[in-house]
Formats: C-alpha cells, structure tokens, sequence
C-alpha cells in the first residue's frame, strides 16, 4: 500500500470526517504526518473519530473552535463543507492551502489519470470509461464522487492502472496541482449555487480541471454548449471536442443518423448500442474518446456499448409490476436531469419528486410534463411541484412523507402501461444522507408491492 513519500507538510487538519475525511485521515498517518481532526458529530455518537484516536490522532469534535488551526500547515476538508465555514475561511486568510482529498490522491497516483466532470452525466460517463478500458484488457480503477475514494483507491494502483475519476465542482474547487492527462468536460448548467454562489464561480470550479493540463495532455469538451466553449478557450491541453449538430471529421467525436464516429473512422452504428436516452449520447461520445486516449479498443469500446444498460440510481429499470414499469433515478438532483428522464418516455408517466429547497424554479420543466398523468412528492419542495401541477393541469398531485410511500402510492394511481419514474430533480439531503439511500429506499418499496 503506498503511501505519501514527499509531502511537506508536517502538521495537517482533516476537516469533517464521512467516507472521504477517514480516508484522508488514515493515508497521512500512515504516511508519517502528524494528523488533527476536526468534526461535528459529538465523540460519543462518532465511531470514526473514536478508531482514529486510538490509532493516536488528535480529535476534536462537536463543533469546530478557531484553536483546530493553531499549528496546522495544510487543511484537507470534505468536499461538502463550503468555503463560507469560519475555518475554511480563517485558514485562507492566514494562507494555509485547503484541499480535497482528490489532491491527496493525484499525489499518490503516477500512471494514467482521466478526470470526469460536468453538472449531469458523470456517473455514466465515468463508469463507461471504466467498463471499456477494462473490456479492452487495460489495467483501470474507478473512483471520486461515484462512491470510492480517490486518495483510498490510488494507494492500491500500480503505475501501469488508468485511474478513472469522477470529479465534481465541490471536488475540484479544493485542488492545487492536480492534472489528469485526459479530461472530460460533459456540460455546465445552473446547479449548486447555494454553494457556489454564481454560476461564473461555479463554472470556475470546474474548470480546474484543466488548469493544470499542459499540450501533452487532452481535454474532451461539449462543443455544442456555449458555456463549456467559453471555460475551455484558455486550456493548454489538446482540445477534443464531441457534438451531435457538427461533424468533427478532423478532430474530434461525433454521430450522423447513423453511426458514432471518432474523427473519420466509425466506431459503431447507433442502432446497436443498449444504453437508452439522446442525452446519453453526448456521455458515450466523451467515454469514446477517453477510452481511445487512454489505451482501449475499437472492440473493447463496442462490446461495452452493445450491452451497457445504465449505472444503479440513474434511469435504472427496477421492475414490471401488473404490466406497469418502475424507473429509479435518484441520482437526478437537478431540474435538467430530471427533464433528461421524461424526455426519454412517451408511455403515460406518474412522476415521483421533491426534495432539498436550494431555491430553484421548477418552472423548467414544463415543456417535459406532456406525458404526466399524476406527480406524487415528497421533502421540502413537495409544495412547489404541487403547484407545478397545478400550474400545468395535472389534477392527480398528491404529498407523501418519503419515497417509500411515493412508491405505494403511485401504483394505486397507475394503469397497466405506466411508467412511474421516481426522478426528484433535488438533492436528497433534505430526509436522506444520499441519493442512494433514497434510491434504495425506492426500490425496496416496489420489490414489496404485489
């Protein structure tokens, strides 16, 4: 197991524990620096904070006291707490860099490295790069906000693995030198700003992505979004574009009526490949030209989109239950994913939705309501899609306590023929620590129903 050999830092804080902190914490023991931690969570409820204090850590927890900075040279922070916490924005201000464990892990890793991010589409994306990479006999680890540890999984690489990394904003905000050789920049839209603020902060965010990348790295980008277009004017690295409305004949991945192509040679024709949806096009183009930039196989590439049908939580078939089908997407913490859901059925839909209040109009998704025949909703913006309903004459609307009874509730609505697409368009965080807790919770309940 390898361990940091030239950090320079002697005295870290680790703030905020959760999967990413314990990880973080343990790595720079055992890499020989002297770790503090600092967490909510009281000691007594707090069974992370008691195993690393017996490994001889020094815990503080229960809040967070401006003394948790006196000595410390270098803060590691989970990813979730914003840059407007007194001890994030203390060590900025005294010049103490603060990162995620993502840095720890690019410290560590030193073969090939692809770095996925975007507002929508990096589960898929990500976990494409990986089954093709795999399915053409290239050593690769998954890892990053798809639920492994990056600093924890590039302790096990070997110089020869491309480490596959799904990157989000709150990730690549707390980074310094990181630089994967290749990038994927899938897509920007309004999404986060009560942690970010703005949209042009939280478009700077990702675009650390690449603001390391020298001319002997590569960066696939949206050529088709405007937004994505602007960031990348300023990178270094080698530009890939990937687009549905151009043809990119000399330089980049695009599709006709069709086929896929990768510049001029044609990868597979659109009839064969298993993974539905048009937005999920755009993710299987920057998958493409990853898994070819990093060592895959024209045939490695083909069997995965020949059979891939989809990532747990993202517009996941559960089950058929008396002729009428379940769809989980839970991982659709957003309006425009959730758009991307409906948009991908014609059959009548019971819409399954609410969640985290960040704020957000629902008003988008109006044009994507034609096939609604119901909505059951839950958590804290359950009041704004009733009025969502009723705005666009849905009369079946209906308030539940959580998915489970969302999920009971919408088959006693439905007809043989329904989908019911739990599809929430909000984060989870609201009644559940994750969307897949949500997820989970969903598919539970449909298992049950007879």
């Amino acid at each position: 197991m390898k361990t940091l050999t030239h950090f320079p830092y002697k005295h870290v804080l680790v703030l905020g524990l959760a999967k990413s902190g314990e990880a973080a914490a343990r790595l720079l023991h055992q890499s020989g620096v002297q770790v503090r931690i600092n967490d909510q969570k009281p000691f007594t409820e707090n069974p992370k904070a008691q195993s690393l204090q017996e490994l001889g850590m020094e815990v503080i927890t229960g809040g967070h006291p401006p003394s948790v900075l006196d000595d410390i040279e270098y803060v590691v922070k989970n990813p979730g707490i914003p840059y407007s916490n007194p001890i994030v924005d203390e060590a900025l201000k005294r010049r103490i860099p603060v990162v995620t464990e993502v840095e720890l892990a690019y410290m560590l890793h030193e073969g090939n490295l692809v770095g996925i991010t975007g507002s929508n589409g990096k589960t898929t994306t990500t976990t494409l790069v990986y089954e093709m990479l795999k399915a053409s006999q290239s050593p690769a680890a998954l890892a990053g906000n798809i639920g492994n540890v990056s600093c924890e999984v590039a302790q096990d690489t070997t110089n020869e693995e491309t480490m596959v990394l799904e990157l989000s904003s709150f990730q690549l905000l707390g980074t310094e030198t990181f630089r994967p050789h290749v990038g994927i920049f899938l897509n920007l839209y309004e999404a986060h700003l009560d942690y970010h603020g703005t949209m042009d902060d939280y478009g700077q965010a990702k675009a650390k992505l690449f603001a390391n990348q020298s001319e002997q790295d590569y960066l696939i980008y949206n050529q088709d979004q405007e937004d994505v277009v602007n960031l990348i004017q300023h990178a270094s690295s080698v530009l890939v574009p990937f687009s549905k409305q151009e043809r990119l004949i000399e330089e980049g991945i695009w599709i006709d009526d069709s086929h896929l192509y990768y510049k001029d040679r044609s990868i597979i024709p659109l009839q064969n490949i298993k993974l539905a949806g048009q937005h999920n096009l755009e993710n299987i183009m920057a998958s493409v030209g990853a898994a070819l930039l990093s060592g895959g196989t024209i045939s490695g590439i083909r069997q995965v989109l020949q059979t891939f049908t989809g990532v747990k939580h993202r517009m996941q078939f559960v089950k058929e239950v008396n002729k009428r089908r379940f769809y989980n997407d839970s991982k659709a913490t957003n309006i425009l994913a959730t758009k991307n859901a409906l948009e991908a059925f014609s059959s009548p839909t019971i819409l399954l939705a609410g969640g985290l209040d960040r704020g957000n109009d629902l008003e988008d998704l109006t044009p994507y309501l034609k096939h609604v025949k119901a909505m059951v909703l839950f958590g804290e913006t359950a009041t704004k899609f009733e009025q969502l309903a009723k705005d666009n004459g849905i009369d079946t609307h209906i308030m539940v306590d959580n998915v489970k009874q969302a999920a009971e509730e919408a088959y006693h609505l439905s007809a043989p023929g329904d989908v019911i697409l739990l599809s929430p368009a909000c984060a989870s965080w609201d009644q559940y620590r994750t969307f897949e807790e949500r997820g989970d919770m969903f598919m539970d309940a449909v298992h049950t129903l007879k």
